[in-house]
């Protein structure tokens, strides 16, 4: 990850990358998120959130959006 995170939500998507979105770094709450390609390894940035959160939850829609 490019960001040190905790309390953030991890989400599998239909493609077989994970969302990894928002969490905690010791001293701000992130409105990053990342997504994870486990064939490669790799972590790459993708969309902000509107709003920094930790501790949320996150919910994979029928129409493959990601509910937070």
């Amino acid at each position: 990850m490019s960001s040190v995170r905790n309390q953030y939500t991890a989400t599998l998507l239909p493609n077989g990358k994970v969302l990894v979105a928002g969490g905690y770094n010791g001293s701000v709450s992130l409105s990053s998120a990342e997504l994870y390609d486990p064939a490669a390894g790799t972590f790459s940035a993708t969309g902000s959130m509107s709003a920094a959160r930790y501790g949320h939850s996150a919910t994979l829609l029928p129409n493959s959006k990601v509910l937070l």
